[in-house]
């Protein structure tokens, strides 16, 4: 038996961050992760030699000055991360009917260089660039030194960010190029909040940048932290239990087996399978788990890596956004036959002209995978593994007929679903962002880092914004219910 001041369940971004913020601040931590690899969707596993990234695969807000560069000089991992600055001048392309457009770093060469192709919207284009710009203020780096994590911004919560964009540029193409990138943020049309879609464009609009040789280098800096803090993080420990006694959980149960005992326990686990391991309490009522469990879960994500052949394919340092359709938002009623979207990340493992690995995302509900639902990894049978096969031949046509060749190029492939990410992430139905924000009712998707149990506290995305900024921003949020929000925000602000 092992007793620890705070055991945080999962090693995500969001529990390394809450492990490191708080051994920082003296408390003996314990991250408890369920599988062989740390690090959640920061995950970057080996495929005969090559690196492939599964979730994060560019993050924004990295300059010196801005505020995910602030968090990690916090951290103490800025100078120990091998990172990439995307094309300033297209950082991301988004094809759309067989037209190309290109975002641009910085608010003012955003607007202007869409403005080229749309010179009737230039005012436009410079109204809806202040606005992101607007939103991003609410977390920057001289609010966190006020002794605030994020100013209030409800009434971007209550906008949606397609009749935002809509409300603010006239050409529908122009719209569609502005919510050309929803797949960052689990965009859909008739529920996201232009809060996720503002915060999230405008960071990459401050300074995108790629990880050199994979995302799990944030990760790993982050366990360099927390051990050097006193701190433990253990690999292949799932926790199978939370014991509750009264009003508190007491221990968690790993592996059916071993017991772990705790002051206060951190769950990154999605609140929905976090209570399905909660022993009963009367605390937790059944109205606020039926709550949990009604809550709509993002779409999740079909990736096929590219393993390609020695010098054929040049590296590109841009992302591109390639739609099939005139509405680029993805809807649910999408069917499996036919492929509409999809994004390529060129992967930078070292500093060849060529690139040997393209990630190709395209968006995926678990309905489309219905006859896999009650299988497990290895053991869901050749008719699965023939439907990927599949789908990754319509999704490598579609590129095709977009000027995307890779015929006699790719030297190997593999693929994951979100029956993967549900697997290895416990993420219900495989979302990519978990718990969906509507802007017609945004309070009900809005879950507290507390709970009604004393000691017991979530954190990861669910919470707040999606991606590496959003899980950030509620890792402190749940870490200063341990030592104060004023405190914490100035103690970051000034770092």
């Amino acid at each position: 038996m092992s007793k620890y001041d705070i055991i945080i369940a999962g090693s995500g971004l969001g529990g390394l961050e809450c492990a490191a913020i708080l051994s920082k601040e003296g408390y003996n931590v314990c991250v408890l992760e369920k599988n062989v690899l740390f690090g959640g969707c920061l995950q970057t596993y080996k495929r005969k030699g090559h690196l492939l990234d599964t979730g994060i695969h560019y993050i924004g807000s990295l300059d010196d000055g801005q505020i995910m560069n602030q968090y990690f000089k916090y951290f103490g991992i800025i100078d120990k991360l091998k990172m990439k600055r995307l094309d300033t001048d297209s950082f991301d392309t988004i094809f759309y009917k067989n037209k190309i457009y290109n975002y641009a770093v910085g608010h003012d060469n955003f607007a202007d260089t869409l403005s080229n192709s749309f010179p009737h919207e230039r005012e436009n284009l410079k109204s809806y660039v202040s606005a992101l710009k607007e939103v991003g203020r609410l977390i920057d780096i001289d609010t966190l030194k006020k002794g605030i994590i994020a100013q209030n911004g409800m009434k971007y919560f209550y906008a949606s960010a397609a009749n935002t964009i809509a409300d603010t540029v006239n050409d529908e193409t122009l719209k569609n190029v502005l919510a050309a990138t929803s797949m960052l943020y689990g965009g859909i049309e008739n529920m996201s909040t232009f809060y996720h879609h503002a915060m999230i464009n405008n960071s990459y609009i401050e300074s995108p940048y790629r990880f050199m040789d994979g995302t799990m280098q944030i990760a790993d800096r982050l366990i360099e932290v927390i051990r050097t803090n006193g701190g433990t993080v253990l690999n292949n420990k799932e926790i199978t239990r939370l014991i509750v006694t009264d009003n508190e959980v007491t221990a968690a149960e790993v592996n059916n087996e071993e017991i772990f005992e705790a002051d206060h326990f951190i769950s990154n686990i999605h609140p929905k399978r976090t209570l399905e391991i909660l022993d009963k309490s009367r605390y937790i009522k059944n109205a606020y788990i039926s709550r949990i469990n009604a809550l709509p879960n993002s779409f999740g994500i079909f990736t096929l890596y590219l393993v390609m052949k020695p010098n054929t394919y040049p590296y590109i340092n841009s992302n591109y956004y390639v739609h099939g359709t005139d509405n680029v938002w993805y809807n649910h009623d999408s069917s499996r036959n036919k492929v509409n979207n999809a994004l390529l990340c060129f992967q930078c493992n070292n500093n060849s002209n060529y690139t040997d690995v393209i990630s190709v995302m395209s968006c995926m509900y678990m309905s489309e995978l219905k006859e896999w639902e009650h299988t497990s990894v290895g053991k869901r049978g050749n008719d699965y593994i023939t439907f990927k096969k599949d789908y990754s031949n319509k999704l490598l046509e579609f590129l095709k007929t977009k000027g995307f060749d890779f015929t006699d190029k790719v030297e190997s492939m593999y693929t994951t679903t979100p029956l993967s990410y549900r697997d290895y992430t416990g993420t219900p139905y495989g979302s990519a962002y978990g718990i969906i924000k509507d802007y017609k009712f945004p309070e009900i998707g809005f879950i507290s880092t507390k709970t009604k149990l004393k000691n017991l506290y979530f954190t990861g995305q669910n919470m707040n914004v999606h991606g590496a900024l959003g899980v950030t921003l509620t890792a402190m949020f749940t870490c200063s219910d341990f030592v104060g929000q004023e405190y914490l925000a100035k103690k970051v602000g000034n770092a």
